[in-house]
Protein backbone atom coordinates (compact mmCIF):
# COMPACT_ATOMS: atom_id res chain seq x y z
CA UNK A 1 0.00 0.00 0.00
CA UNK A 2 1.30 3.46 -0.84
CA UNK A 3 2.68 5.17 2.23
CA UNK A 4 1.01 8.35 3.42
CA UNK A 5 3.03 11.49 2.77
CA UNK A 6 4.47 12.88 5.99
CA UNK A 7 3.22 16.31 6.97
CA UNK A 8 5.85 18.84 5.93
CA UNK A 9 5.66 22.27 7.43
CA UNK A 10 8.73 23.42 5.50
CA UNK A 11 8.55 22.61 1.77
CA UNK A 12 11.87 21.57 0.24
CA UNK A 13 14.13 23.94 -1.61
CA UNK A 14 13.57 27.68 -1.41
CA UNK A 15 9.85 27.43 -0.77
CA UNK A 16 8.02 29.59 1.76
CA UNK A 17 7.47 28.45 5.29
CA UNK A 18 4.12 26.86 6.15
CA UNK A 19 3.45 27.79 9.73
CA UNK A 20 1.85 25.16 11.99
CA UNK A 21 -1.29 26.47 13.60
CA UNK A 22 -2.43 23.44 15.60
CA UNK A 23 -6.00 24.61 16.04
CA UNK A 24 -7.78 21.91 14.05
CA UNK A 25 -6.82 18.77 15.96
CA UNK A 26 -10.15 18.25 17.68
CA UNK A 27 -10.65 14.94 19.47
CA UNK A 28 -14.05 14.34 17.89
CA UNK A 29 -13.58 15.76 14.40
CA UNK A 30 -16.34 14.95 11.91
CA UNK A 31 -15.43 12.11 9.57
CA UNK A 32 -16.31 11.59 5.91
CA UNK A 33 -15.47 8.35 4.04
CA UNK A 34 -13.43 8.84 0.88
CA UNK A 35 -15.67 9.11 -2.20
CA UNK A 36 -14.92 6.89 -5.21
CA UNK A 37 -12.60 9.32 -7.03
CA UNK A 38 -10.65 10.18 -3.88
CA UNK A 39 -10.05 6.52 -3.01
CA UNK A 40 -8.91 5.49 -6.50
CA UNK A 41 -6.52 8.44 -6.57
CA UNK A 42 -5.26 7.56 -3.08
CA UNK A 43 -4.55 3.97 -4.10
CA UNK A 44 -2.49 5.07 -7.10
CA UNK A 45 -0.29 7.81 -5.59
CA UNK A 46 3.33 7.76 -6.75
CA UNK A 47 6.22 9.80 -5.43
CA UNK A 48 7.63 10.40 -8.93
CA UNK A 49 4.29 11.65 -10.36
CA UNK A 50 2.85 14.16 -7.85
CA UNK A 51 -0.93 14.40 -8.00
CA UNK A 52 -1.07 18.20 -8.01
CA UNK A 53 -3.43 20.64 -9.66
CA UNK A 54 -1.93 24.07 -10.28
CA UNK A 55 -4.02 27.25 -10.55
CA UNK A 56 -2.42 30.55 -11.44
CA UNK A 57 -4.33 33.84 -11.19
CA UNK A 58 -2.65 37.02 -12.46
CA UNK A 59 -3.82 40.31 -10.92
CA UNK A 60 -2.73 43.73 -12.22
CA UNK A 61 -2.24 45.26 -8.73
CA UNK A 62 -0.76 44.40 -5.36
CA UNK A 63 -2.64 42.75 -2.50
CA UNK A 64 -2.47 43.54 1.20
CA UNK A 65 -0.87 40.51 2.83
CA UNK A 66 -2.80 40.54 6.11
CA UNK A 67 -6.16 41.16 4.42
CA UNK A 68 -5.61 38.40 1.90
CA UNK A 69 -4.54 35.87 4.52
CA UNK A 70 -7.58 36.73 6.63
CA UNK A 71 -9.93 36.53 3.62
CA UNK A 72 -8.57 33.15 2.54
CA UNK A 73 -8.88 31.73 6.05
CA UNK A 74 -12.47 32.97 6.24
CA UNK A 75 -13.20 31.43 2.84
CA UNK A 76 -11.88 28.08 4.06
CA UNK A 77 -14.14 28.29 7.09
CA UNK A 78 -17.09 29.13 4.79
CA UNK A 79 -16.45 25.94 2.78
CA UNK A 80 -15.71 23.45 5.56
CA UNK A 81 -15.32 20.48 3.18
CA UNK A 82 -11.90 21.87 2.19
CA UNK A 83 -10.68 21.91 5.82
CA UNK A 84 -9.82 18.23 6.10
CA UNK A 85 -6.98 15.78 6.56
CA UNK A 86 -6.71 12.06 6.04
CA UNK A 87 -7.27 10.02 9.17
CA UNK A 88 -4.38 7.62 9.98
CA UNK A 89 -5.05 4.29 8.28
CA UNK A 90 -3.80 0.71 8.48
CA UNK A 91 -3.95 -1.80 5.68
CA UNK A 92 -6.75 -3.79 7.35
CA UNK A 93 -9.11 -0.80 7.63
CA UNK A 94 -12.18 -0.91 5.40
CA UNK A 95 -12.15 2.76 4.37
CA UNK A 96 -10.01 5.80 3.97
CA UNK A 97 -11.57 8.62 5.96
CA UNK A 98 -11.35 12.41 5.87
CA UNK A 99 -11.35 14.22 9.20
CA UNK A 100 -13.01 17.61 8.93
CA UNK A 101 -11.31 20.27 11.04
CA UNK A 102 -12.59 23.57 12.33
CA UNK A 103 -9.38 25.47 11.57
CA UNK A 104 -6.26 24.76 9.50
CA UNK A 105 -3.48 22.62 10.95
CA UNK A 106 -0.94 24.71 9.00
CA UNK A 107 -1.21 28.15 7.49
CA UNK A 108 -1.87 27.56 3.76
CA UNK A 109 -0.98 31.13 2.76
CA UNK A 110 2.64 32.05 2.10
CA UNK A 111 4.42 35.10 0.67
CA UNK A 112 7.70 34.06 -0.97
CA UNK A 113 10.33 36.80 -1.31
CA UNK A 114 9.89 38.66 -4.62
CA UNK A 115 12.56 38.27 -7.24
CA UNK A 116 13.16 37.66 -10.94
CA UNK A 117 12.70 33.90 -10.57
CA UNK A 118 10.07 33.82 -7.81
CA UNK A 119 7.26 32.76 -10.14
CA UNK A 120 9.39 30.09 -11.81
CA UNK A 121 10.30 28.63 -8.43
CA UNK A 122 6.64 28.64 -7.35
CA UNK A 123 5.65 26.85 -10.55
CA UNK A 124 8.34 24.28 -9.91
CA UNK A 125 6.92 23.62 -6.46
CA UNK A 126 3.41 23.38 -7.91
CA UNK A 127 4.51 20.55 -10.21
CA UNK A 128 6.72 18.70 -7.73
CA UNK A 129 5.52 19.26 -4.17
CA UNK A 130 2.06 18.04 -3.14
CA UNK A 131 0.47 19.54 -0.04
CA UNK A 132 0.40 16.62 2.44
CA UNK A 133 -2.85 14.78 3.00
CA UNK A 134 -2.39 14.48 6.75
CA UNK A 135 -2.41 18.24 7.43
CA UNK A 136 -5.51 20.40 6.92
CA UNK A 137 -6.08 21.86 4.35
CA UNK A 138 -4.46 19.96 1.42
CA UNK A 139 -4.07 23.29 -0.39
CA UNK A 140 -1.23 25.84 -0.64
CA UNK A 141 -1.61 29.48 -1.74
CA UNK A 142 1.56 31.34 -2.64
CA UNK A 143 1.34 35.08 -3.31
CA UNK A 144 4.07 36.22 -5.69
CA UNK A 145 4.66 39.90 -6.23
CA UNK A 146 5.93 40.55 -9.73
CA UNK A 147 8.93 42.78 -10.30
CA UNK A 148 9.43 45.08 -13.24
CA UNK A 149 11.85 42.78 -15.07
CA UNK A 150 10.15 39.41 -14.60
CA UNK A 151 9.82 38.85 -18.32
CA UNK A 152 8.13 39.98 -21.52
CA UNK A 153 4.70 38.77 -20.47
CA UNK A 154 2.61 37.53 -17.59
CA UNK A 155 3.39 34.01 -18.64
CA UNK A 156 7.12 34.54 -18.47
CA UNK A 157 9.78 33.02 -16.25
CA UNK A 158 10.64 30.39 -18.80
CA UNK A 159 7.15 28.97 -19.21
CA UNK A 160 5.10 31.38 -21.24
CA UNK A 161 7.09 32.07 -24.38
CA UNK A 162 4.86 29.70 -26.27
CA UNK A 163 3.01 29.96 -29.55
CA UNK A 164 0.68 32.90 -29.75
CA UNK A 165 1.49 34.09 -26.26
CA UNK A 166 0.43 37.60 -25.46
CA UNK A 167 -0.66 38.01 -21.87
CA UNK A 168 -2.49 41.25 -21.53
CA UNK A 169 -1.00 42.83 -18.46
CA UNK A 170 2.63 42.95 -19.44
CA UNK A 171 5.64 41.89 -17.43
CA UNK A 172 5.90 44.71 -14.91
CA UNK A 173 4.36 44.61 -11.44
CA UNK A 174 1.18 42.96 -10.36
CA UNK A 175 0.55 39.87 -8.26
CA UNK A 176 0.23 36.18 -9.04
CA UNK A 177 -1.88 33.96 -6.79
CA UNK A 178 -0.50 30.46 -7.31
CA UNK A 179 -2.56 27.69 -5.74
CA UNK A 180 -1.39 24.08 -5.48
CA UNK A 181 -3.88 21.46 -4.38
CA UNK A 182 -3.74 17.73 -3.86
CA UNK A 183 -5.99 16.20 -6.51
CA UNK A 184 -6.86 13.30 -4.20
CA UNK A 185 -8.80 15.79 -2.07
CA UNK A 186 -10.43 18.18 -4.55
CA UNK A 187 -10.36 19.50 -8.10
CA UNK A 188 -9.69 22.84 -9.76
CA UNK A 189 -13.30 24.13 -10.09
CA UNK A 190 -13.93 23.46 -6.39
CA UNK A 191 -10.81 25.36 -5.38
CA UNK A 192 -11.76 28.21 -7.72
CA UNK A 193 -15.10 28.46 -5.90
CA UNK A 194 -13.21 28.91 -2.59
CA UNK A 195 -10.97 31.55 -4.19
CA UNK A 196 -14.07 33.43 -5.41
CA UNK A 197 -15.32 33.54 -1.82
CA UNK A 198 -11.92 34.86 -0.71
CA UNK A 199 -12.07 37.56 -3.40
CA UNK A 200 -15.49 38.67 -2.19
CA UNK A 201 -14.29 38.83 1.42
CA UNK A 202 -11.11 40.69 0.39
CA UNK A 203 -12.53 43.23 -2.04
CA UNK A 204 -16.10 43.58 -0.79
CA UNK A 205 -17.58 43.22 -4.29
CA UNK A 206 -20.15 40.64 -5.28
CA UNK A 207 -18.41 37.61 -6.78
CA UNK A 208 -21.49 35.60 -7.65
CA UNK A 209 -21.08 33.46 -10.76
CA UNK A 210 -22.37 34.79 -14.03
CA UNK A 211 -25.44 32.96 -15.35
CA UNK A 212 -24.60 30.26 -17.89
CA UNK A 213 -25.30 31.10 -21.53
CA UNK A 214 -28.78 30.22 -22.73
CA UNK A 215 -28.80 27.30 -25.12
CA UNK A 216 -31.76 26.52 -27.33
CA UNK A 217 -32.98 22.94 -27.03
CA UNK A 218 -33.06 20.61 -29.96
CA UNK A 219 -30.87 20.14 -32.99
CA UNK A 220 -29.65 22.95 -35.19
CA UNK A 221 -31.20 21.48 -38.31
CA UNK A 222 -33.40 18.58 -39.28
CA UNK A 223 -30.60 16.90 -41.16
CA UNK A 224 -29.48 13.45 -39.95
CA UNK A 225 -26.32 13.43 -37.85
CA UNK A 226 -23.09 13.15 -39.83
CA UNK A 227 -21.50 9.71 -40.16
CA UNK A 228 -19.64 8.68 -37.03
CA UNK A 229 -21.44 11.22 -34.87
CA UNK A 230 -22.29 8.73 -32.16
CA UNK A 231 -19.55 7.84 -29.65
CA UNK A 232 -19.30 4.29 -31.02
CA UNK A 233 -17.66 1.24 -29.44
CA UNK A 234 -14.11 2.39 -30.18
CA UNK A 235 -12.83 1.56 -26.74
CA UNK A 236 -14.00 -2.05 -26.88
CA UNK A 237 -12.69 -2.85 -30.34
CA UNK A 238 -9.13 -1.59 -30.30
CA UNK A 239 -6.50 -0.06 -28.10
CA UNK A 240 -6.33 3.74 -28.23
CA UNK A 241 -3.38 5.44 -29.88
CA UNK A 242 -0.46 6.44 -27.68
CA UNK A 243 1.47 9.70 -27.97
CA UNK A 244 4.86 8.94 -29.47
CA UNK A 245 7.61 9.31 -26.89
CA UNK A 246 10.41 11.76 -27.63
CA UNK A 247 13.62 12.71 -25.84
CA UNK A 248 16.63 14.49 -27.27
CA UNK A 249 19.61 12.34 -28.21
CA UNK A 250 21.70 14.02 -25.54
CA UNK A 251 19.20 12.88 -22.91
CA UNK A 252 19.79 15.84 -20.67
CA UNK A 253 19.38 19.53 -20.20
CA UNK A 254 16.20 21.41 -19.68
CA UNK A 255 14.87 21.34 -23.19
CA UNK A 256 15.05 23.94 -25.90
CA UNK A 257 12.70 26.09 -27.88
CA UNK A 258 9.71 27.78 -26.38
CA UNK A 259 9.22 25.52 -23.39
CA UNK A 260 12.44 26.98 -22.05
CA UNK A 261 11.78 25.75 -18.49
CA UNK A 262 14.77 25.95 -16.21
CA UNK A 263 12.88 24.07 -13.51
CA UNK A 264 11.53 20.99 -15.24
CA UNK A 265 14.64 18.81 -14.84
CA UNK A 266 16.52 16.69 -17.35
CA UNK A 267 14.74 14.77 -20.07
CA UNK A 268 13.60 11.36 -18.92
CA UNK A 269 13.65 12.38 -15.27
CA UNK A 270 10.76 12.04 -12.84
CA UNK A 271 8.01 14.59 -12.55
CA UNK A 272 6.21 16.86 -15.01
CA UNK A 273 7.08 19.65 -17.39
CA UNK A 274 4.70 22.45 -18.30
CA UNK A 275 4.10 25.03 -21.00
CA UNK A 276 1.56 27.81 -20.54
CA UNK A 277 0.48 30.09 -23.36
CA UNK A 278 -2.36 32.41 -24.30
CA UNK A 279 -4.23 31.94 -27.57
CA UNK A 280 -7.08 33.72 -29.38
CA UNK A 281 -10.55 32.18 -29.29
CA UNK A 282 -11.24 30.70 -32.74
CA UNK A 283 -14.21 32.06 -34.65
CA UNK A 284 -17.40 30.00 -35.03
CA UNK A 285 -20.20 30.14 -37.59
CA UNK A 286 -23.16 32.44 -36.90
CA UNK A 287 -25.89 30.96 -34.76
CA UNK A 288 -28.95 29.59 -36.47
CA UNK A 289 -32.06 29.22 -34.38
CA UNK A 290 -30.15 30.40 -31.31
CA UNK A 291 -27.54 27.66 -31.54
CA UNK A 292 -24.13 27.26 -33.10
CA UNK A 293 -23.33 24.00 -34.89
CA UNK A 294 -20.39 23.43 -32.51
CA UNK A 295 -18.86 24.99 -29.42
CA UNK A 296 -15.41 26.24 -28.46
CA UNK A 297 -15.09 23.05 -26.41
CA UNK A 298 -15.62 21.06 -29.62
CA UNK A 299 -12.92 23.12 -31.32
CA UNK A 300 -10.56 22.42 -28.42
CA UNK A 301 -11.28 18.70 -28.71
CA UNK A 302 -10.57 18.76 -32.44
CA UNK A 303 -7.36 20.75 -31.85
CA UNK A 304 -6.25 18.15 -29.30
CA UNK A 305 -6.94 15.32 -31.75
CA UNK A 306 -5.08 17.09 -34.56
CA UNK A 307 -2.13 17.86 -32.27
CA UNK A 308 -1.79 14.15 -31.44
CA UNK A 309 -2.33 13.02 -35.04
CA UNK A 310 0.21 15.47 -36.45
CA UNK A 311 2.74 14.70 -33.71
CA UNK A 312 2.48 10.95 -34.31
CA UNK A 313 2.71 11.50 -38.04
CA UNK A 314 5.95 13.43 -37.53
CA UNK A 315 7.24 10.47 -35.54
CA UNK A 316 6.40 7.80 -38.07
CA UNK A 317 2.94 6.79 -36.86
CA UNK A 318 0.83 8.24 -39.67
CA UNK A 319 -2.72 6.87 -39.98
CA UNK A 320 -4.13 6.07 -43.36
CA UNK A 321 -7.25 4.71 -45.04
CA UNK A 322 -5.39 1.60 -46.18
CA UNK A 323 -4.74 0.49 -42.59
CA UNK A 324 -7.90 -0.92 -41.04
CA UNK A 325 -6.19 -1.45 -37.68
CA UNK A 326 -5.37 2.20 -37.03
CA UNK A 327 -5.77 2.90 -33.32
CA UNK A 328 -8.43 5.48 -32.50
CA UNK A 329 -7.48 8.62 -30.60
CA UNK A 330 -9.49 8.81 -27.37
CA UNK A 331 -9.62 12.12 -25.54
CA UNK A 332 -10.89 11.92 -21.96
CA UNK A 333 -12.98 14.95 -21.02
CA UNK A 334 -14.18 15.84 -17.49
CA UNK A 335 -17.81 16.95 -17.32
CA UNK A 336 -18.83 19.07 -14.33
CA UNK A 337 -22.55 19.38 -13.60
CA UNK A 338 -22.20 21.11 -10.22
CA UNK A 339 -23.76 24.52 -9.57
CA UNK A 340 -21.30 27.38 -9.30
CA UNK A 341 -22.95 29.24 -6.39
CA UNK A 342 -21.83 29.39 -2.78
CA UNK A 343 -23.42 25.99 -2.14
CA UNK A 344 -21.23 24.27 -4.78
CA UNK A 345 -20.10 20.87 -3.44
CA UNK A 346 -16.37 20.93 -2.66
CA UNK A 347 -14.30 17.91 -3.61
CA UNK A 348 -13.74 15.94 -6.81
CA UNK A 349 -17.03 16.52 -8.57
CA UNK A 350 -16.45 15.80 -12.25
CA UNK A 351 -17.28 12.68 -14.22
CA UNK A 352 -15.07 11.45 -17.03
CA UNK A 353 -16.19 10.68 -20.57
CA UNK A 354 -14.07 9.82 -23.60
CA UNK A 355 -14.54 11.30 -27.06
CA UNK A 356 -13.38 8.94 -29.79
CA UNK A 357 -11.80 9.84 -33.12
CA UNK A 358 -11.65 6.73 -35.27
CA UNK A 359 -12.43 5.37 -38.74
CA UNK A 360 -13.99 8.53 -40.19
CA UNK A 361 -10.99 10.61 -39.13
CA UNK A 362 -8.51 8.01 -40.41
CA UNK A 363 -10.17 7.99 -43.82
CA UNK A 364 -9.65 11.75 -44.05
CA UNK A 365 -6.28 11.77 -42.30
CA UNK A 366 -4.48 13.26 -45.28
CA UNK A 367 -6.96 16.13 -45.56
CA UNK A 368 -7.01 16.83 -41.82
CA UNK A 369 -3.26 16.74 -41.18
CA UNK A 370 -2.29 18.76 -44.24
CA UNK A 371 -1.06 22.32 -43.76
CA UNK A 372 -3.56 23.93 -43.79
CA UNK A 373 -6.27 21.29 -43.27
CA UNK A 374 -8.96 20.94 -45.88
CA UNK A 375 -11.88 23.24 -44.85
CA UNK A 376 -14.55 20.74 -45.84
CA UNK A 377 -12.94 17.90 -43.89
CA UNK A 378 -12.48 20.21 -40.91
CA UNK A 379 -16.13 21.27 -40.94
CA UNK A 380 -17.28 17.63 -41.07
CA UNK A 381 -14.97 16.75 -38.18
CA UNK A 382 -16.22 19.62 -36.03
CA UNK A 383 -19.86 18.68 -36.60
CA UNK A 384 -19.20 15.01 -35.85
CA UNK A 385 -17.38 16.01 -32.66
CA UNK A 386 -20.27 18.27 -31.60
CA UNK A 387 -22.75 15.41 -32.01
CA UNK A 388 -20.50 13.08 -30.02
CA UNK A 389 -20.03 15.47 -27.13
CA UNK A 390 -23.76 16.29 -26.95
CA UNK A 391 -24.53 12.59 -26.64
CA UNK A 392 -21.87 12.04 -23.98
CA UNK A 393 -22.81 15.07 -21.89
CA UNK A 394 -26.51 14.18 -21.89
CA UNK A 395 -25.84 10.64 -20.69
CA UNK A 396 -25.72 10.05 -16.96
CA UNK A 397 -23.40 7.70 -15.12
CA UNK A 398 -21.03 7.19 -12.23
CA UNK A 399 -17.91 9.34 -12.05
CA UNK A 400 -15.54 6.48 -12.84
CA UNK A 401 -18.08 4.00 -14.16
CA UNK A 402 -19.11 0.66 -12.71
CA UNK A 403 -15.52 -0.53 -12.27
CA UNK A 404 -14.67 2.38 -9.98
CA UNK A 405 -17.74 1.72 -7.87
CA UNK A 406 -16.90 -1.97 -7.52
CA UNK A 407 -13.24 -1.33 -6.66
CA UNK A 408 -14.17 1.03 -3.83
CA UNK A 409 -16.91 -1.09 -2.24
CA UNK A 410 -15.73 -1.56 1.37
CA UNK A 411 -15.85 -5.36 1.40
CA UNK A 412 -12.09 -6.00 1.45
CA UNK A 413 -9.52 -4.01 3.48
CA UNK A 414 -8.04 -0.91 1.84
CA UNK A 415 -4.64 -2.58 1.57
CA UNK A 416 -6.03 -5.38 -0.59
CA UNK A 417 -8.29 -3.07 -2.59
CA UNK A 418 -5.30 -0.79 -3.24
CA UNK A 419 -3.15 -3.66 -4.49
CA UNK A 420 -5.96 -4.86 -6.78
CA UNK A 421 -6.58 -1.32 -8.06
CA UNK A 422 -2.91 -0.76 -8.92
CA UNK A 423 -2.64 -4.17 -10.59
CA UNK A 424 -5.74 -3.53 -12.70
CA UNK A 425 -4.54 -0.05 -13.58
CA UNK A 426 -1.25 -1.48 -14.82
CA UNK A 427 -3.01 -4.23 -16.79
CA UNK A 428 -5.45 -1.74 -18.32
CA UNK A 429 -2.73 0.75 -19.29
CA UNK A 430 -2.87 -0.16 -23.02
CA UNK A 431 -6.59 0.73 -23.04
CA UNK A 432 -6.14 4.06 -21.26
CA UNK A 433 -7.25 7.03 -23.34
CA UNK A 434 -4.69 8.85 -25.46
CA UNK A 435 -4.77 12.13 -23.55
CA UNK A 436 -6.99 14.28 -21.34
CA UNK A 437 -8.52 17.65 -22.18
CA UNK A 438 -9.89 19.54 -19.19
CA UNK A 439 -11.68 22.65 -20.41
CA UNK A 440 -12.66 24.87 -17.49
CA UNK A 441 -14.39 27.23 -19.93
CA UNK A 442 -15.21 30.81 -19.06
CA UNK A 443 -14.17 31.72 -15.54
CA UNK A 444 -17.65 32.13 -14.03
CA UNK A 445 -16.63 34.48 -11.18
CA UNK A 446 -15.41 38.08 -11.44
CA UNK A 447 -12.61 37.29 -8.94
CA UNK A 448 -12.63 40.99 -8.06
CA UNK A 449 -9.88 41.64 -5.51
CA UNK A 450 -10.74 45.30 -5.04
CA UNK A 451 -7.66 47.51 -5.27
CA UNK A 452 -5.65 44.59 -6.69
CA UNK A 453 -8.06 44.35 -9.62
CA UNK A 454 -9.60 41.51 -11.59
CA UNK A 455 -7.58 38.73 -13.25
CA UNK A 456 -5.87 39.40 -16.54
CA UNK A 457 -5.21 35.67 -17.00
CA UNK A 458 -6.02 32.40 -15.23
CA UNK A 459 -4.22 29.13 -15.88
CA UNK A 460 -4.96 25.62 -14.65
CA UNK A 461 -2.89 22.48 -15.15
CA UNK A 462 -3.80 18.87 -14.38
CA UNK A 463 -1.36 16.10 -13.43
CA UNK A 464 0.13 14.15 -16.34
CA UNK A 465 0.42 10.56 -15.22
CA UNK A 466 1.66 7.76 -17.39
CA UNK A 467 0.53 5.98 -19.53
CA UNK A 468 -1.21 9.08 -20.95
CA UNK A 469 1.73 11.28 -20.06
CA UNK A 470 0.12 14.47 -21.44
CA UNK A 471 -2.78 16.64 -20.28
CA UNK A 472 -4.29 19.70 -21.94
CA UNK A 473 -6.04 22.19 -19.66
CA UNK A 474 -7.77 25.33 -20.92
CA UNK A 475 -9.69 28.24 -19.45
CA UNK A 476 -11.09 31.44 -20.90
CA UNK A 477 -10.50 34.87 -19.36
CA UNK A 478 -10.55 38.30 -20.97
CA UNK A 479 -11.65 36.90 -24.31
CA UNK A 480 -8.54 34.73 -24.64
CA UNK A 481 -7.84 31.04 -24.12
CA UNK A 482 -5.29 30.20 -21.45
CA UNK A 483 -3.67 26.89 -22.38
CA UNK A 484 -1.50 24.72 -20.12
CA UNK A 485 0.23 21.66 -21.55
CA UNK A 486 1.66 19.37 -18.91
CA UNK A 487 3.67 16.26 -19.69
CA UNK A 488 5.47 13.45 -17.93
CA UNK A 489 9.22 13.51 -18.34
CA UNK A 490 9.02 9.73 -18.73
CA UNK A 491 7.35 10.41 -22.11
CA UNK A 492 8.56 13.78 -23.39
CA UNK A 493 11.32 16.30 -22.84
CA UNK A 494 10.79 20.05 -22.80
CA UNK A 495 11.66 20.53 -26.47
CA UNK A 496 8.95 18.01 -27.34
CA UNK A 497 6.51 19.89 -25.12
CA UNK A 498 7.29 23.10 -26.97
CA UNK A 499 6.66 21.40 -30.31
CA UNK A 500 3.31 20.07 -29.08
CA UNK A 501 2.42 23.62 -28.05
CA UNK A 502 3.14 24.80 -31.60
CA UNK A 503 1.01 21.99 -33.02
CA UNK A 504 -1.90 22.75 -30.70
CA UNK A 505 -1.82 26.47 -31.51
CA UNK A 506 -1.85 25.88 -35.28
CA UNK A 507 -4.48 23.14 -34.96
CA UNK A 508 -6.77 25.38 -32.91
CA UNK A 509 -6.35 28.21 -35.43
CA UNK A 510 -7.32 25.78 -38.19
CA UNK A 511 -10.70 25.18 -36.51
CA UNK A 512 -11.68 28.86 -36.93
CA UNK A 513 -14.64 29.41 -39.19
CA UNK A 514 -14.06 31.45 -42.33
CA UNK A 515 -16.99 33.07 -44.17
CA UNK A 516 -17.51 31.53 -47.62
CA UNK A 517 -16.86 34.89 -49.24
CA UNK A 518 -13.39 35.02 -47.66
CA UNK A 519 -12.36 31.50 -48.61
CA UNK A 520 -9.84 31.18 -51.42
CA UNK A 521 -11.27 29.93 -54.66
CA UNK A 522 -10.35 26.32 -55.49
CA UNK A 523 -7.77 25.96 -58.24
CA UNK A 524 -9.32 25.54 -61.71
CA UNK A 525 -9.60 22.02 -62.91
CA UNK A 526 -7.79 21.32 -66.14
CA UNK A 527 -9.77 19.60 -68.87
CA UNK A 528 -8.85 15.96 -69.40
CA UNK A 529 -6.76 15.44 -72.53
CA UNK A 530 -8.59 14.21 -75.59
CA UNK A 531 -8.02 10.63 -76.56
CA UNK A 532 -5.90 10.37 -79.70
CA UNK A 533 -7.96 9.83 -82.81
CA UNK A 534 -7.33 6.63 -84.69
CA UNK A 535 -7.39 7.81 -88.28
CA UNK A 536 -7.18 4.29 -89.56
CA UNK A 537 -10.29 3.14 -87.79
CA UNK A 538 -13.23 2.37 -90.01
CA UNK A 539 -16.03 4.86 -89.71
Amino acid sequence: MTALQPARHDPPGDGPERRPLGGGRAEHAARVPFPVVDEISRHCLRADEPETVHIEVHLPGRVDHARLRDAFHQALAGHPRILMRQEPVRWWHRRYTWQLTTTPDVDPVAFPPPGPDALARARERALADCPPLDASPPVRLEVIERVEHDGPSDAGDGYGEGPGNGASSGGGGGTVLLITLHHTALDGPACLRVLATAAELYGGADNSPAPPPVRSPGRLTHEPPPPGATPGPLRRLSRPARIAAHHTAAGGGTGTGRAGSDTAGPAGSAGNGMLIVELPVPDRPPRAGGRAPYTVNDQLLVATFLMVARWNREHGHAPGPERATDAPVLVTMPVDDRPRGAAMPIGNGTRLVSVGFGPEEHREAGLLTSDPPDPGAMDRLLRRTAARTRALKSASGAQLGLSGTVLTTPVLPVGIRGAVTRALRSAAAPWTSTTLLSNIGRIPYPLDFGDAGRPTAVWFSAPARMPRGLTVTTASAGGRIQLALRWSHALLDDAAGARLGDLFASSLAATAWTPPSARPAPPPRSAPPEAPRDEGKAR
